[in-house]
């Protein structure tokens, strides 16, 4: 690989390269760079400062521009990497020690959780509302059952689990919520990881926090972060390029990019092909024509949430509700092979 990119971990869970380059000139909007005169060369890519180490199943990585300064840089990482680590502790389903463990376990329909796990929860009831009810944290048996049990015939929908939250003193959290639920917080705890650690980070103009795929981007002014969208048919292809920049003058700017798909978590029973994105309208592993949609928004716990919404409702309801939403990009490939994106993607996949 070329010293002037680092490899940073996409939610496709395969590698996607990145690289920090300086801008030659910066348009007033940092989705639309103007033409290059003929004098305008961009300088050379920055090669970040990057640290990495292993949490919640998956890669967590931070990335610094670190402007010559890198045994701060590397103090400033391993620093923030190990505060998300303990983060993270608490709130994996797979640790019988974590908190969220402890909460799936208890028969009480209220228990009383600390200030990080309910933060999350918290966030997993506004991605159900942001999704417009697609992203439910509330079927991690449903989950499982897609791993492990033979096909069962379903009599119509499932019942949403309805759940609530209450602030108590000192910022722990009480939850409410039917006998049986539990909770599977998955990429909303890496989308929430990946915010809370870029916001620790504010000495850095430019920096990443990769949870596992789930991006959390600052980009200082004048300079331009490139994301590698990986594509899932293939190890090593790149399906398209992001551009994420900052006007030259003014603040930085923070972005968010998380990839969510059916190709990597998948599980084979006799003829039947299933995978981890369990669609709420019918308790079983969506029937969808998406089989990976890339969403950019402001923050990658949202971008996060409409990526996976986006496949669960299938490549039209998918691209009409990120539009809806706003976002700043959307890139999805479709079963049939085509790669379809939000007009307003074509900004940032310019070189």
């Amino acid at each position: 690989m070329a010293p002037d990119v680092v490899t940073a971990r996409a939610a496709t869970r395969r590698a996607s390269t990145w690289g920090l380059a300086q801008r030659p000139r910066a348009a007033a909007n940092p989705r639309r760079r103007p033409a290059r005169g003929p004098h305008e060369v961009p300088a050379a890519p920055i090669v970040p400062v990057s640290v990495a180490t292993r949490a919640m199943g998956g890669r967590l990585v931070v990335h610094l521009e670190a402007a010559g300064d890198d045994v701060r840089a590397r103090r400033d990482a391993r620093r923030l990497l190990a505060r998300i680590g303990r983060w993270a502790d608490r709130l994996s389903r797979h640790l019988e020690t974590s908190e969220l463990s402890a909460l799936n376990a208890d028969p009480h329909p209220g228990v009383t959780v600390g200030p990080t796990l309910g933060a999350v929860l918290r966030a997993g009831l506004e991605a159900t509302d942001e999704s417009q009810g697609l992203v439910d944290i509330t079927l991690l048996d449903a989950r499982l059952a897609a791993e492990t049990a033979p096909t069962t015939v379903r009599g119509g929908a499932p019942r949403r689990a309805t759940w609530s939250l209450a602030s108590g003193a000192r910022g722990r959290i009480a939850v409410h919520r039917p006998p049986g639920v539990r909770f599977d917080l998955g990429g909303v705890a890496k989308g929430w990881l990946a915010d809370r650690g870029l916001e620790l980070l504010s000495a850095w103009p430019s920096a990443v926090v990769d949870a596992d795929g789930d991006l959390a981007v600052r980009c200082a002014p004048g300079q331009l972060w490139a994301v590698a969208i990986d594509d899932p048919r293939a190890d090593g292809v790149t399906l398209a390029i992001l551009h994420l920049s900052a006007p030259r003058t003014g603040w930085p700017v923070r972005w968010g990019v998380a990839t969510s798909g059916t190709s990597i978590h998948r599980w084979r029973h006799g003829d039947e092909v299933r995978h981890h994105l369990i669609d709420p309208r019918t308790g079983g592993p969506a029937v969808t024509d998406v089989v990976q949609a890339t969403v950019v928004c402001g923050s990658a716990l949202r971008a996060e949430t409409l990526a996976k919404a986006a496949v669960i409702a299938g490549s039209v309801e998918g691209l009409a509700l990120l539009d809806r939403a706003g976002v700043q990009g959307a890139v999805l490939l479709t079963e049939g092979g085509e790669t379809l994106a939000l007009p307003q993607t074509l900004a940032l996949l310019e070189a």
